[in-house]
């Protein structure tokens, strides 16, 4: 909305009067929003954004262009300028009053510039395309990231925006991996298992989340011990063992792994991620 002002004068006999001054308002007829499918994000995951566009004027709006600045962010040094996201390639689709069109031009991907987007008199355009978190996407507590999408041209007369923020989930993420020492074992031969489990999020993983470790050995493994963290487990107390299947099972509660930690790196803006990491490690004989 735009306010505009105006005031005739009168000349005469070299004297000059003024009329009354008159407002008039200009209500813009585009109107634009801007979502993400969800609102959190993790490292190196797909983000899905939905650009509303609303003509409520009488006319159609024709080669519209539509650019998202990804999230540019200037770091501390206040001159150096990254990018936390990354156009997803071949992902935009576009809709008219519901309908799917042909794919629009993308004309750049940084900052990511669709041209050729119309909207009927009345009514409206959706584009939605998906973009992938990079090393330069925030994380940690109060992490986020906030991108502005911009629609102008097509007689739009100030182009329209519109910001979605995004913040950097709390939820815990785990990854497990394992190891076999020595890899070559005599019969009868004595053998360990070490399982690191990590957690790549924010959130320390504790008792409630009910983690559960399994695992199937084949062969049969005469179990000698079982340390979690250096620490001593007792059979049925922290896991159960079926000695003809070879299923271990950890019970409910005893596994837990820290929160990772986040550091940006001052003079390139890239985040990196150290794990927290816990460790379960199963010996006994084959």
């Amino acid at each position: 909305m735009a306010t505009f002002y105006n005031q005739a004068t009168l000349s005469y006999n070299g004297n000059v009067t003024g009329s009354n001054i008159t407002t008039g308002e200009i209500v813009g007829v585009v109107t634009v929003s801007k979502n993400a499918v969800v609102d959190s994000y993790t490292g190196n995951e797909d983000v899905t954004y939905v650009i509303n566009i609303i003509n409520s004027g009488d006319t159609d709006l024709t080669n519209l262009t539509v650019t998202d600045n990804l999230g540019s962010y200037t770091l501390s040094d206040g001159t150096t300028d990254v990018v936390p996201l990354n156009y997803r390639a071949d992902s935009v689709n576009y809709y008219v009053n519901g309908v799917k069109q042909a794919d629009p031009t993308v004309s750049d991907t940084e900052p990511l510039t669709v041209d050729g987007i119309n909207v009927p008199a009345k009514g409206n355009a959706a584009v939605v395309y998906t973009v992938r978190t990079n090393q330069f996407a925030p994380l940690g507590e109060n992490a986020q990231i906030t991108n502005t999408a911009t629609v102008s041209g097509g007689g739009i007369g100030t182009p329209v925006t519109a910001d979605a923020v995004i913040t950097h989930s709390d939820a815990i993420n785990l990854a497990i991996s394992k190891t076999l020492d020595p890899a070559v074992v005599p019969e009868n031969g004595t053998i360990t298992y070490t399982f690191d489990i990590q957690n790549y999020g924010r959130t320390a993983a504790d008792t409630t989340d009910s983690i559960i470790f399994s695992d199937i050995f084949n062969p049969v493994l005469n179990i000698s011990s079982v340390t979690f963290n250096g620490t001593p487990w007792v059979r049925t107390t922290d896991y159960n063992y079926d000695t003809t299947s070879g299923l271990f099972t950890s019970v409910d509660g005893r596994i837990t792994v820290p929160a990772a930690t986040y550091t940006q790196d001052a003079a390139t803006g890239a985040w990196a991620v150290q794990p927290g990491t816990s460790t379960l490690v199963i010996t006994g004989t084959i």
